[in-house]
């Protein structure tokens, strides 16, 4: 289950993720605020603490990724 939920998350940041995909880097836009980006935050996290750990912690990235917070870097 752990190296699917990694292999869909790399298939999204090479398909549709303006922050890794050709479309980032043919219109120079990118998305995130946070460092590293989300996808990347979450796949680092669940290569680190486990699928049901990691996958949380992505999750709360992700809510976290709104206009009243002001990003930064994060560490898995």
């Amino acid at each position: 289950m752990k190296k699917l939920a990694l292999i869909l998350i790399r298939f999204y940041q090479r398909t549709l993720s303006f922050d890794h995909s050709i479309w980032g880097k043919k219109t120079e836009f990118r998305t995130c605020r946070f460092y590293p980006s989300c996808s990347e935050y979450t796949a680092q996290s669940i290569e680190k603490h486990g699928l049901l750990k990691g996958g949380l912690k992505g999750f709360y990235r992700i809510l976290r990724c709104n206009p009243l917070n002001r990003g930064g870097l994060d560490k898995p």
